[in-house]
């Protein structure tokens, strides 16, 4: 393919992408090379289905009304190259979702309205799916313009681009770690003014608890020993009454009886006899040493009433407190503890309220100290940020204009530290900068915001990049600059550019159409790569509209020759103000970035 420069090409990250069963879309598959890819097609074709679906599998809200006409469920499968991608590969080892160099992120939407994640064929939460995405992906939204109306906006930017991200999730850590101590605090003392009626409800029940002193399971060995008290007089007449049958002493008892029956058998010579008086003689033993053991246990099941009347109340004791707390008399003791502890702990407010001091002062010099770090490394960045920004807002046409970046202290500390941050800019040679709202019009705005994420990306810990809509309102020699910036980025990155600029579609290495066809009863998209011939066609029908001139065909060519020469695909540094000539930036470029503009018209 002319212009395609091989040499030095990335190994693309995003590989593959398949779509099936999408609204307008039955089956898709789209393979994705290195370089710059465009995307092209008619507005209304469906281009936005492709960022949409690519949404879904890094796990976007999901949508049953994006399921195909008659299909029960969508399914969306994203494949990656993750071979120069440590910290993912770190991430899927970790929760042994490894699989070789590859990722495959597969999300499926039912009819129902539920969705199913997976990563490289496992179950996943859809937050861990976004975990993972947002380390293959950083997607700058086609209305960040509108967003960089806001400070925090200008303080992530300023962030990404130091590389500071890092040392504000620490400062956010800290941050947390002070507010939690300072809401423990305040919590106490509020306590503390307010329990005096909880003192004295509680100093009651731990009096109370303390009198009836209850030890663990003594309920259980007191009602066992009720159950024996209360059996005692029936225990003990049946015990009498079985050592009467068993005493010698008695005619008609046992033993009595046991004894005359030997004297009978011993005095008969037979050897068959002699067995059976060794039995009974055997038997008459046991019954005596039986009988002695009766009387004794007998005597421990004396009546007691004394006794039973005493564990009878300390029973009922035990039961009116447990339904005073509407506790089980088990939980008597832990409630007993618990109570105390509470009771303690408001008594001891004072001691406790220093000690919470005391540690929130550490927290708030923890927290300062490395805010103050954050703060320095800001001013050293904001520094660096101001020159390249200005530099590429006059390479898009905004000659003359100065970008500054305000770094004041913020009236509080927050957990992305103590700095109040704000871009500023002046359009009029020798005018005091001034803030973006107030200063700068919608389509200086979507400048602004263009340079700004072009250059932040360089500095970007993601590998994967999606510019969604950054060039509204660029056209003319802007939009050649951009296409260039672009084209050459693809030359160490994979770029993906959805575009209705005929600039930018010229500078792609690949380049597909999105086309939509309709029927009385359905309407469907497809998305076709382009030979050498049908490139020069789409872009003369971006330039002329739908009927192309021998004009716009010329003019297409033109445009194409004109991106062939290997100096386009050097890397970018920067945007400067020529069309063709755009220097690069460093070696941590994007890996891929898709623009959709929107379908205005431009005379050219």
């Amino acid at each position: 393919m002319p212009g395609l420069v091989t040499s030095g090409l990335n190994r693309q990250v995003l590989s593959h992408l398949s779509i099936k069963s999408l609204t307008l879309v039955d089956q898709l598959e789209l393979e994705f090379n290195t370089g710059m890819s465009v995307i092209t097609g008619e507005t209304g074709a469906g281009k936005s289905i492709l960022l949409g679906a690519l949404g879904l599998a890094l796990g976007d809200r999901a949508d049953s009304s994006l399921i195909a006409t008659g299909a029960a469920k969508t399914e969306v499968n994203a494949i990656f190259d993750l071979q120069d991608h440590t910290e993912a590969l770190a991430w899927l080892t970790e929760r042994e979702l490894i699989d070789g160099d590859q990722c495959i992120l597969r999300r499926v939407v039912s009819r129902d309205g539920r969705s199913r994640a997976f990563v490289n064929g496992s179950s996943t939460t859809l937050q861990g799916l976004k975990t993972l995405s947002e380390m293959l992906l950083d997607i700058h939204s086609q209305h960040e313009h509108q967003s960089l109306l806001k400070k925090e906006t200008h303080e992530r930017m300023l962030d990404e681009f130091g590389g500071l991200t890092p040392l504000v999730s620490e400062v956010r850590t800290l941050f947390k770690s002070l507010s939690a101590s300072r809401h423990k605090l305040l919590k106490t003392r509020t306590d503390a003014e307010e329990q005096s009626a909880r003192v004295q409800l509680l100093s009651y029940q731990a009096e109370e608890l303390a009198t009836l002193a209850i030890q663990p399971d003594e309920t259980a060995q007191l009602e066992n020993e009720l159950k024996r008290l209360s059996s005692a007089g029936e225990i003990q007449e049946k015990l009498t009454e079985a050592l009467a049958l068993c005493n010698r002493e008695t005619d008609s008892s046992a033993s009595t009886q046991l004894t005359r029956t030997l004297r009978l058998l011993s005095d008969i010579e037979d050897n068959a006899i002699r067995p059976i008086v060794e039995m009974l003689a055997s038997a008459l033993i046991q019954l005596d040493e039986a009988t002695s053991d009766l009387l004794s246990v007998s005597e421990k099941f004396e009546s007691n009433p004394i006794k039973q009347r005493e564990v009878e109340g300390r029973l009922s004791d035990i039961y009116e407190i447990a339904r005073k707390h509407k506790i089980q008399p088990d939980e008597l003791a832990t409630l007993t503890n618990r109570i105390q502890d509470e009771l303690d702990q408001i008594l001891n407010a004072e001691t406790i309220i220093k000690e919470l001091e005391q540690q929130v002062a550490t927290a708030e010099t923890e927290y300062q100290v490395l805010a103050e770090k954050l703060t320095k490394s800001r001013l050293g960045k904001a520094k660096r940020l101001q020159p390249e920004v200005t530099k590429g807002l006059q390479g898009l046409g905004m000659d003359g204009a100065k970008f500054e970046v305000s770094l004041g202290e913020s009236p509080s500390w927050s957990e992305t530290g103590m700095d109040d941050i704000e871009f500023r800019i002046s359009t009029i040679p020798g005018s005091k900068p001034g803030a973006l709202a107030k200063i700068a019009s919608g389509g200086e705005l979507s400048r602004i915001s263009l340079a700004i994420q072009v250059i932040t990306a360089r500095t970007s810990r993601t590998p994967t990049l999606i510019f969604d809509e950054v060039d509204v309102g660029v056209g003319g020699a802007t939009a050649e600059v951009v296409g260039s910036l672009l084209r050459k980025l693809g030359g160490h990155a994979q770029i993906i550019c959805v575009t209705h600029l005929p600039q930018v579609a010229a500078q792609g290495h690949q380049h597909y159409v999105v086309a939509k066809s309709t029927t009385k009863k359905s309407a469907t998209t497809t998305v076709v790569q382009l030979t050498e011939e049908e490139k020069v066609d789409e872009i003369a029908r971006m330039l002329g509209g739908v009927e192309k001139t021998d004009l716009s065909l010329a003019h297409a060519e033109a445009m194409l020759s004109g991106v062939e020469s290997p100096q386009r695909d050097k890397e970018p540094s920067a945007i400067e103000p020529s069309a063709k000539e755009p220097s690069a930036h460093d070696s941590r470029s994007p890996q891929l970035l898709i623009v959709d503009t929107p379908g205005t018209t431009h005379t050219y």
